[in-house]
């Protein structure tokens, strides 16, 4: 983890702020709610307040303020020691638009705030390009913050686990009273992801991929309704992901990004994956035994790669796939061979269309703001591997954040 004198001091000086964000709790004549199926939290005047993954508060309030507002409230310049602050004021929110698997809160330092309504009930707090930030979360009572390397892990009392990580080069820590401070360069971003439980490995190490810039979004399929919506999280502005064509058993897109380094696409499913067959450039991707292979792939590899694992909710699956090089890739999917699994318990479609149930039905955002578009098209007759296009489709979202 990269730190400088400068970041550790402004670290010191949000630890030895009063517990209480300044204007945290709006009046109830400005609160703005949102409520999902996973996520629920309002907005105060300067707070987003209450953020509840499953039922479960794992903070009271999250504040962000710009260095350069919180160094001119002070009456200190940049070269200044940030020792002399004595509070930290969060900028003024408003909630500016709100999907069925996402809402957006914008703050008038520059910064957004997402909030993605998935099993991990993600945050992503945005610096916005422009101006450096800071970001000061105060758990609840019941819960409990302690540094895990460069990350912040917290733990509830009602068995919530969640991890605080950053993308880019600041930094996160514990404060004095046990709340979580950031400090956050003009493009980075402090990503909050919650587990039902402690983390697996395999958690610990997409969180890696994430803080170390080697995923470039994350993708999940959910069933809502008896209907398949999808959530895209960006972590990257450079990618690019269209569709170039599809058919009903095959999907074919053309991924762009600016330069010419790969990145891993971590998606998740809502039914365990069957038989999964991808191609790049019309090459088949190799599948990896091993995160090392995966990285190895993404990192100039011979080949592009694929791997399965275990996903946090019941009955799902992540596929992680690492394409290898760019700048422009034709990426395909194909699930005609997919076969149907699941645990006995949930209905499942066969290749025949029977049941009805359709991948990408319905297009939900995974980012609500002007930057993100996330699209899906029907897919019938693909079973099981409906969810695994689904995905893929839904990696569509990145397309406006470049």
């Amino acid at each position: 983890m990269k730190r400088v004198a400068a970041v550790m001091a402004v670290l010191v000086v949000l630890a030895g702020a009063a517990p209480a964000v300044s204007g945290q709790s709006g009046g109830a004549a400005e609160s703005e709610a949102y409520s999902g199926t996973n996520v629920s939290f309002e907005t105060g005047e300067s707070a987003v307040v209450d953020y509840a993954v499953g039922g479960d508060t794992v903070f009271e309030s999250v504040a962000v303020q710009s260095r350069e507002e919180a160094q001119s409230g002070a009456g200190v310049g940049a070269d200044v020691s940030m020792s002399v602050l004595t509070s930290f004021d969060g900028s003024a929110l408003s909630l500016e638009s709100r999907a069925e698997t996402s809402a957006n809160v914008e703050a008038d330092s520059g910064a957004s705030l997402d909030a993605h309504d998935n099993e991990h009930g993600i945050l992503v707090v945005d610096a916005g390009g422009e101006k450096g930030q800071f970001v000061r979360a105060n758990v609840s009572g019941d819960t409990e913050a302690e540094t895990e390397g460069d990350r912040v892990v917290v733990r509830t009392a009602n068995g919530t686990t969640g991890a605080f990580l950053v993308v880019g080069d600041g930094n996160v820590t514990v404060t004095e009273e046990g709340d979580v401070a950031a400090e956050l360069g003009a493009d980075d971003r402090l990503v909050f992801r919650s587990y039902d439980g402690e983390r697996s490995e395999d958690d610990k190490e997409q969180e890696r991929l994430v803080s170390e810039g080697k995923a470039a979004a994350e993708v999940h399929v959910m069933q809502r309704g008896g209907e398949t919506v999808t959530d895209v999280v960006s972590y990257a502005d450079d990618t690019t992901v269209e569709t170039a064509e599809q058919s009903e058993n095959a999907v074919r897109m053309t991924v762009d990004r600016a330069g010419d380094e790969g990145t891993v696409l971590i998606t998740s499913v809502s039914r365990a994956a069957g038989n999964v067959s991808v191609t790049v450039d019309g090459e088949a991707a190799a599948e990896a035994s091993s995160y090392g292979e995966l990285e190895s792939a993404a990192n100039g590899g011979d080949n592009s790669a694929y791997m399965v694992t275990k996903g946090s909710a019941e009955a799902s699956a992540d596929v992680l796939v690492a394409v290898n090089h760019f700048s422009e890739r034709e990426v395909e999917i194909d699930g005609s061979d997919e076969e149907t699994t699941g645990d006995g318990n949930d209905e499942e479609t066969t290749g025949d269309g029977s049941g009805e149930e359709t991948a990408g039905d319905e297009s939900t955002d995974g980012e609500t703001d002007d930057d993100a578009t996330a699209s899906s098209t029907e897919m019938p007759g693909f079973g099981v591997g409906a969810g695994l296009l689904a995905v893929v489709l839904s990696a569509l979202a990145l397309v406006r954040r470049a």
